[in-house]
């Protein structure tokens, strides 16, 4: 069965929602009606799903009672789970990688009892003190994997295969999330760490905005698109819009809602169906109320972008696709 604009899951992100709590304490140990409070925040946004993205709660560090716990309380909001984003905790990060690895496989196992199809990974590390100084964390260079270093590539490729097949044998996709200055850092990069990696549960979140926003000289967006689309199996979408003085060496950009940012998304998915895509997506946006421009969205694509029927010419994936049922928000 393919997907519609009227169905394709879309998932709220929850950047906009803490970790700690103003009242004191965490997410994490908070009681299940400080969930329920989120979750029916963002159905009453139009979303009827999320991504549970562990800025927000760490699934990977509940107990299976509290992920029982989690699971009813976002049905009792009504919405669905599909997805788990787990930030900032490479597999090879110098100091802390058995830890992340760890951490890694925890998730992916509160993923499958959660019911999940997916769970995105990176390699991009954490905010740099630099970095959290700003109002835009981008605008200054974080963590940047090291380049020729095959020891750190393969150990990229050894550790993520490990996961994938984790994965695949609690039935769930794996995608990794494009992230500046990584592995998974630019077209060429991304691809061939992919078919390192070898394994077909494992594809690309082709997070394009994560690599037009920073201050700096970027890859053709063209060309991108057109090698990172092929492999995506989940999507996180947000946009950007960009000025850049190169005489001068000035380049700048802020968060701005799909439709007016510097990435075409009608061309993104005119490539990505043309190459089989049926993941789930998962809408963005940084500052201010970012779950209403999420929710703007999210509007978008399904107004504007995605195919109104069921008879759009789709390709054949290099990577397995989605396997949850459609379900209209």
């Amino acid at each position: 069965m393919t997907y519609t604009a009227a169905d394709w899951p879309i998932t709220a992100a929850l950047l906009q929602f803490p970790h700690e709590l103003r009242s004191g304490g965490t997410v994490q140990d908070a009681d299940a009606s400080v969930w329920l409070d989120v979750f029916t925040e963002v159905r009453e946004a139009g979303f009827s799903n999320v991504d549970l993205f562990d800025g927000w709660v760490r699934p990977g560090d509940l107990s299976t009672q509290r992920l029982d716990e989690l699971k009813a309380t976002a049905q009792a909001a009504g919405v669905g789970a599909p997805a788990i984003s787990a930030i900032r905790r490479s597999v090879i990060d110098a100091q802390n990688w058995e830890e992340n690895l760890a951490y890694s496989h925890r998730t992916l196992e509160a993923a499958a009892q959660l019911g999940c199809e997916v769970v995105s990974f990176g390699l991009h590390q954490a905010l740099t003190p630099a970095q959290r100084e700003q109002l835009w964390f981008w605008t200054v260079e974080g963590h940047q994997d090291p380049v020729g270093d095959s020891e750190t590539w393969n150990n990229a490729v050894t550790r993520i295969r490990e996961l994938g097949n984790h994965a695949a044998e609690l039935g769930l996709l794996l995608s990794l999330e494009m992230y500046e200055d990584t592995y998974i850092g630019t077209g060429d990069s991304a691809v061939r760490l992919l078919q390192d990696i070898d394994l077909h549960n494992v594809g690309l979140n082709p997070d394009l905005g994560n690599l037009v926003r920073v201050h700096r000289p970027i890859e053709d967006i063209h060309e991108l698109i057109a090698k990172t689309m092929p492999y995506a199996n989940y999507w996180h979408v947000k946009n950007y819009l960009r000025d850049e003085n190169v005489a001068r060496g000035q380049y700048s950009a802020l968060p701005a809602p799909l439709e007016t940012g510097v990435i075409s998304y009608r061309e993104a998915f005119k490539v990505a169906l043309e190459h089989g895509f049926q993941g789930i997506i998962c809408a963005e946006h940084y500052g201010g109320d970012g779950l209403s421009v999420s929710a703007t969205n999210q509007r978008y694509l399904r107004e504007q972008i995605l195919p109104k029927t069921t008879d759009y010419k789709l390709g054949t994936p290099l990577v397995a696709q989605g396997r949850q049922q459609p379900q209209a928000s």
